[in-house]
């Protein structure tokens, strides 16, 4: 993987910023969670339908 190269789209379900996922290199979700304090975020992607409270860690 390049050091640019994104996995997965997450988006925040407070503001609806949009970030790559924790495998992607930069981590731009848990990053825009961690300075904004907003809790919960969704996939994006194509078929999957799931939220993840970074809080609880907990899928719902």
């Amino acid at each position: 993987m390049g050091f640019h190269d994104w996995v997965h789209l997450r988006q925040c379900l407070a503001c609806g910023h949009v970030g790559c996922c924790d495998s992607s290199p930069r981590r731009h979700a848990t990053q825009h969670f961690l300075t904004t304090r907003h809790p919960v975020m969704q996939s994006i992607e194509p078929g999957e339908f799931w939220r993840w409270c970074f809080v609880d860690e907990t899928v719902g």
